[in-house]
């Protein structure tokens, strides 16, 4: 935290940072350290998904290159893949450093790195330091013994300074930005020309100037400023979006505010007291940023060489999803871009009938609603280049509904252990009403029902179904919802919450939600502890303090009083609360 000759005055400062940096790394509770845990776990999950997606395209293009039944465009392809062994060998360069600093980081935080694949280690594959792979190393966080250690991080990629990082954040960033500018140039300058011989050959009239984007106020301003340098340059008709899109997301602000500090640097922002999980998952995120941007780049060169034995001469945008959905039920639309032949119109057959309204590639079916639920079925059929037909099945199941309303906020879908959640759920168009689940018991009562979950996952599921008049039950909705344990409640002084000055003269203690969580709890204080800076801490039980009037009393006016309480539900969960008042 400090290097050289300082004044004493420094000095004090750096006391007084390090006393708020130890009180600030007692706040990360386990749990948030397990959740980062969770994310770097999921973000190496993302991070093999887009290097498949990268490495599933370069295939079909090898595919092609060797494909002697085309030469003219396996030339095409043996061209594009020297490319992609550009963008690959950049690529691996920018992921072995991002794994570099992720061993160093446990090294410098104590963790051992030196065994990999058994039970106990980090490192679930071997790392090569001296031969640079576009797969990032697997780890397992799970293995980390010093989770909420911060120091190390700061020290590696930043310094003395949040505002002008040094060492390996410096070189971090620098490397980021330079495979933004490499990777979009390089895409943008290997488009290839037929010449009147036939063979294929780099156009070097395309090319693009990457501009050095570090500020901007929004991703409209973003898309701006690089629509001019794409304007400036000369880049073909059909990379622009895609190139825009890379761009982008490999953008960062590299200077911003933080808690009222002005031109805090990104990494400074990133790793300024981020415990060692933390960080590492930040690094994970870059590297899903480059191997995303990879992707999309061979995915782009991919679409260049023409593909399929249909044509296709028009494309249009399509939403798939539910006419009816019921109240609180998760639904999803699906979103798509089709593709068709304006000249050559698919034939729709519908219960044996061929439809007659086929346009925009699509067959037009109207029909009347009827019963509670339509089973439709048919046949599409399309030629390819040579006539040929290939037809395939289509199905489509239609619910029936009554009209009803309802105003839903799908995101709220939580129900909490150890708490009668109180669910009402609807079938329209139905006479009965049934409700069942999994990861969950359910008791009717006064009409609605009462779910508890059940067990430690973290998700249960209910089904609402409807029960027909002869007893035949039609499932409607089926909705995943997280499982939470409660949340902690406040701490209140009389009747003052966390933060607020109070008066000795109050000497109850409640625990309970505030306003904004309508659970209906009640919480038994089942001891306390009251500390003051300089005093000796007090202990009791129950929900009074009366005896530490005097204690109080002897406190100077002003003081910061830390109260630690454990509390008990009715389903007897016990929880520890705390808060800190003025008096």
């Amino acid at each position: 935290m400090a290097g050289g000759k300082e004044t004493p005055r420094q000095k004090m400062i750096g006391m007084m940072y390090l006393v708020l940096t130890a009180l600030l790394a007692l706040n990360v509770s386990k749990s948030i350290l397990d959740a980062f845990v969770a994310i770097e776990e999921n973000m190496q999950e993302a991070n093999l998904t887009e290097l498949f997606r990268g490495n599933e395209k370069r295939s079909e293009i090898v595919e092609t290159s060797i494909d002697n039944s085309n030469p003219q465009r396996a030339l095409k392809a043996k061209l594009y893949l020297e490319t992609i062994k550009d963008i690959d060998e950049m690529t691996a360069k920018r992921i072995h450093l991002i794994d570099q600093l992720k061993i160093q980081l446990l090294t410098d935080c104590g963790e051992d790195v030196s065994t990999v694949g058994q039970k106990t280690s980090i490192l679930m594959e071997k790392f090569n330091s001296k031969s640079a792979q576009i797969k990032p190393v697997r780890m397992n966080l799970d293995n980390v013994q010093g989770k909420d250690k911060y120091d190390e991080a700061m020290h590696l990629f930043i310094g003395e300074d949040i505002k002008k990082p040094v060492g390996k954040g410096i070189e971090l960033w620098n490397s980021y930005l330079g495979f933004r500018k490499e990777l979009t140039e390089k895409v943008a300058s290997s488009q290839l020309r037929i010449d009147k011989n036939g063979k294929a050959f780099v156009d070097k009239a395309y090319y693009f100037k990457a501009p050095n984007i570090t500020k901007f106020s929004d991703q409209k301003d973003l898309n701006d400023q690089l629509k001019r340098a794409l304007k400036a340059s000369n880049v073909h008709n059909d990379d622009e979006t895609v190139l825009l899109d890379i761009f982008s997301s490999l953008s960062k602000n590299e200077y911003s505010t933080v808690h009222d500090i002005t031109d805090v640097h990104w990494i400074g922002k990133t790793f300024d007291h981020a415990p060692s999980v933390a960080a590492i998952a930040s690094l994970s995120s870059l590297q899903k940023d480059i191997l995303s941007a990879r992707a999309k780049a061979i995915t782009l060169i991919r679409n260049r060489m023409g593909v399929g034995e249909y044509s296709f001469n028009k494309i249009i945008p399509l939403a798939y999803g539910p006419e009816v959905v019921n109240a609180n039920e998760e639904f999803t639309v699906e979103v798509l871009m089709a593709a068709f032949d304006s000249d050559k119109q698919p034939e729709v057959i519908y219960n044996g009938a061929t439809i007659s309204d086929v346009h925009d590639g699509k067959g037009y079916l109207k029909l009347q609603a009827q019963g509670s639920t339509m089973d439709l079925n048919g046949t599409i059929s399309i030629r390819n280049k040579s006539g040929i037909k290939k037809t395939m099945e289509w199905n489509k199941t239609v619910h029936v509904m009554k009209p009803s309303g309802s105003i839903e906020i799908p995101g709220y879908n939580l129900l909490y252990r150890t708490y009668n959640n109180i669910v009402d759920p609807t079938a329209s168009g139905f006479p009965e009403t049934v409700l069942t689940g999994s990861g969950v018991s359910i008791t009717k009562s006064n009409g609605m029902y009462i779910v508890r979950p059940t067990g430690n996952g973290r998700e249960a599921t209910l089904i609402v179904s409807g029960k027909t008049k002869d007893g035949k039950i039609v499932q409607l909705k089926r909705v995943n919802y997280k499982v939470s344990n409660l949340p902690k409640p406040t701490l209140y002084w009389g009747g003052s919450a966390p933060g607020e000055p109070v008066s000795i003269h109050n000497t109850s203690l409640i625990a309970k939600y505030g306003p904004e969580i309508p659970l209906n709890v009640k919480f038994d204080i089942l001891s306390w502890e009251v500390q003051i800076s300089g005093a000796a801490p007090q202990k009791g039980t129950g929900n009074s303090i009366a005896s530490l009037k005097n204690f109080l009393r002897a406190a100077p006016k002003g003081s910061l009083v830390s109260i630690f309480t454990r509390v008990q539900t009715p389903e007897r969960l016990i929880m520890n609360v705390s808060g800190a008042y003025r008096i």
